[in-house]
């Protein structure tokens, strides 16, 4: 038998956790598991353990509660240094920006059949209304040549759908048409309202156009280094 054994069950009968005796007699706390799994603890040394598991608990909690606002408040303070970094768009940073986002995003020119189009769909209104006002300011496309489709789901309303988009864009609400193109496989792993508004599309005819941006996405493949 462990010399410290019954040194170990004493402490163990009294009350005393495994991390107290381990502690105290340098047993660890796998051969104490060992030792003790068949234990039966009295009665008032089971309530001491309960309480001293439920106050270990309480105070790991409230660590993880103090840590958690202490990395809020960190990554908020990160997030406003990197917001005044930039106070503006030097010449030329919508350019790139929408070119990326359409790098990123768009439906690609050469899968395209026929003329190509300015094809572009996201969820998120901030991308939208940026990529909106690349193609207002950098190329120039007027409002009435932006055509929308909001591609909605079973749990979505159409008339907040489409007035949600309009106030994103600034485009008039008999610009945009309802789609519902949704695949079995999408209603199986959609959530329930994931996408309160939809996913807007928007298309843009010109040619030239998509030449445009097609040139300024060489710039950014060729800055990548990579041939």
């Amino acid at each position: 038998m462990h010399p410290q054994y019954q040194k170990a069950l004493k402490l163990r009968l009294t009350g005393k956790s495994y991390g107290e005796i381990r502690k105290s007699l340098g047993v660890s706390k796998s051969t104490l598991s060992l030792w003790f799994k068949n234990l039966q603890l009295p009665l008032f040394a089971q309530k001491i353990l309960k309480k001293k598991d439920t106050a270990g608990r309480q105070k790991l909690l409230e660590f993880n509660r103090r840590r958690t606002r202490v990395i809020s408040i960190e990554n908020q303070k990160t997030r406003q240094k990197a917001l005044k970094e930039i106070n503006s768009f030097p010449k030329n940073t919508l350019k790139l920006i929408g070119a990326a986002l359409y790098w990123t995003e768009g439906y690609k020119f050469e899968k395209q059949k026929g003329t190509p189009q300015i094809c572009f769909a996201n969820s998120d209104p901030f991308i939208i209304a940026l990529f909106v006002r690349f193609l207002q300011k950098v190329i120039k496309v007027p409002k009435e040549k932006f055509r929308m489709a909001i591609h909605i789901y079973p749990s979505t309303n159409e008339k907040a759908a489409i007035k949600f988009w309009s106030k994103v864009t600034n485009i008039p609400k008999n610009h945009f048409r309802i789609t519902r193109q949704i695949s079995r496989a999408s209603k199986r792993k959609r959530l329930f309202n994931a996408l309160p508004y939809g996913t807007l599309r928007l298309i843009i005819s010109g040619r030239q156009r998509c030449f445009q941006i097609q040139g300024w996405i060489d710039v950014l493949k060729r800055e990548s280094g990579w041939k």
